[in-house]
């Protein structure tokens, strides 16, 4: 949830103005409580009205605009909290918290010092929404179409080594974390390593944008795509309580949309094992030191051996190095196991490689036989820099082939730029409560926004140097908000809320055959409005599921 805004902040208005800028037509965009005004060029591709007042977003490198009096596709179609009867409340808490301790919807408890080493001990519920979120169909069914283009999308990027390259050449010379995962691609691509079985399992992050009622597109995750176990369970939790009380809530449980993450997910795991052609083959799933969310892990490999008889070995990038051997044919060896797969739900951050033992384990994966889910290259892909990129006008159509697949997926981009993009670098700094700065991380708690964005911004203008590269510039995203009750650790307090949510994706390819491309179920997330970081794991987000309507 890394875009979202404090609906009692600085609001947006926006209009048109032209003509006595020499012809040329500007968006101007009012934050309500501040003195600002941002005034972007834009060349618009429809006639519209001189002064009208519109309803905007910034999508890609360009802006949209709609006059307010011509309705848009979303317009009247409204997400927020389902409303839960005062004296309700108490009752639904506590049946909720012997549901989620009766079903598994657990985490490890930060306070206990064993939580995340060992397996049941230090348990507590997982943050959740009392009950679900009201969404129109209309998102929903917008967001299952992108998923398998965008699966196909990222399939493809990862196989453009010039581009991965020259994307993200400049970042790599500042960012080291960028750099150590690059250079490894290039140690691929000179090997002349092919990946002719690949596994994506990612997950696109979306807000709906109050303002003008588009589906925009937060960010694509490429690697650790996590909460799937734990999503699946909030949305049978909210299922339950529905049922239970369908007569006092005046709510039908059918409209709670049921989770299919797990069951896909470990289905693509299971078909890719099995394509590896060796029965005896195990998966690695690679994971942190400490895990107070493994059980949101082992969902997915409970399933994977009760459904489809695959064993799963769990290990630490510094296991891998110490355990692992790669023999003459390129089978990945670990403790003994030969490895057929390898899931990443850890290696997506600096912190997860302390020291070069962790990036020897990196290397050897890569380098071996076994399917990588994600690959470097997919890693890659996942990337902030190459987001922005394929944001880029004319971009997409180098991956891309239809038209209308196209259109679609620029849709839902919202305004990305680089920092070399001088003018929107000091619109920023005029607005910062219009942005948020975005470093080459995944893990959430990473972004920047308000006040430091533009202190970050004034120093890097200063300095001059390239660690401007570091960094893109993205659309700060206003989702409607709403009253909600949040739980945890057992309490619960009634918040205005806003919400994010994700489609699962699969992709499973071997060489020119295409066997998996789907969606795979969802994950809604929400939280305070008054936060601007999100996630679910750092501690800020809420599960929660989807009521369509």
């Amino acid at each position: 949830m890394a875009a979202a805004c404090s609906p009692g902040g600085a609001a947006v208005t926006a209009s048109l103005r032209g003509a006595s800028h020499g012809g040329r037509w500007y968006l101007v965009l009012r934050s309500r409580g501040t003195a600002r005004t941002l005034r972007l060029p834009l060349s618009l591709t429809t006639t519209t009205t001189a002064a009208a007042p519109v309803r905007c977003a910034v999508v890609g490198s360009s802006i949209i605009a709609a006059p307010e009096a011509a309705p848009l596709e979303g317009s009247g179609r409204r997400s927020e909290q389902l409303a839960v009867p005062p004296g309700m409340v108490d009752e639904l808490v506590e049946e909720a918290l012997v549901w989620c301790s009766q079903h598994g919807l657990v985490v490890g408890d930060r306070n206990h010092p064993r939580s995340g080493k060992a397996p049941g001990v230090g348990l507590l519920h997982a943050p959740f929404s009392l009950l679900p979120m009201s969404f129109p169909r209309f998102y929903w069914d917008q967001a299952l179409e992108l998923t398998p283009l965008f699966n196909e999308l990222v399939d493809r990027v990862s196989l453009d080594v010039e581009f991965l390259q020259q994307t993200l050449a400049r970042t790599k010379q500042v960012d080291l974390f960028t750099k150590r995962l690059l250079d490894i691609h290039s140690e691929m691509v000179e090997l002349n390593k092919k990946e002719e079985i690949r596994l994506g399992l990612t997950r696109s992050d979306y807000m709906v944008d109050r303002a003008t009622d588009l589906l925009l597109q937060v960010e694509l995750n490429t690697i650790s795509t996590s909460s799937n176990g734990l999503a699946c369970g909030v949305s049978e939790l909210h299922r339950n309580l529905v049922r239970m009380h369908e007569k006092e809530l005046g709510l039908d449980q059918a409209s709670v949309v049921g989770n299919t993450a797990i069951t896909q997910h470990a289905e693509a795991l299971a078909r890719a094992w099995a394509e590896y052609k060796n029965p005896s083959a195990v998966v690695l799933v690679v994971v942190q030191q400490e895990e107070r969310y493994m059980y949101d892990q082992y969902w997915i490999t409970v399933a994977l051996k009760e459904r489809y008889g695959v064993r799963t070995i769990r290990k630490t990038l510094a296991a891998i190095e110490a355990e692992g051997e790669l023999r003459s044919d390129g089978t990945l060896m670990v403790n003994g196991w030969p490895i057929a797969l390898v899931y990443f739900r850890a290696g997506y951050s600096p912190n997860d490689y302390p020291s070069e033992a962790e990036w020897r384990a990196r290397n050897l994966i890569e380098r071996s036989s076994a399917i990588k889910c994600p690959s470097i290259s997919y890693h890659l892909v996942g990337t902030k820099k190459v987001q922005q990129e394929l944001a880029k006008e004319n971009v997409l159509e180098r991956f891309l082939d239809n038209k209308g697949d196209i259109e679609k997926v620029r849709k839902c981009f919202a305004g990305l730029w680089s920092l070399e993009n001088d003018s929107i670098v000091v619109s920023a700094i005029e607005s910062p409560e219009l942005f948020v700065l975005k470093p080459q991380r995944e893990g959430g708690g990473n972004n920047i926004y308000g006040d430091n964005l533009r202190e970050t911004l004034v120093r890097l203008r200063k300095d001059g140097g390239d660690e401007l590269a570091a960094y893109i510039l993205m659309q700060r995203i206003f989702p409607p908000a709403s009253p909600c009750y949040l739980v945890r650790e057992g309490t619960y307090a009634k918040e205005n809320a806003v919400s994010e949510f994700g489609i699962f994706g699969a992709y499973l390819r071997n060489k020119d055959k295409v066997i998996i491309n789907d969606q795979c179920g969802y994950l809604m997330r929400t939280k305070a409005a008054t936060l601007n970081e999100g996630g679910v794991v750092t501690g800020y987000a809420f599960l929660n599921s989807i009521f369509l309507t």
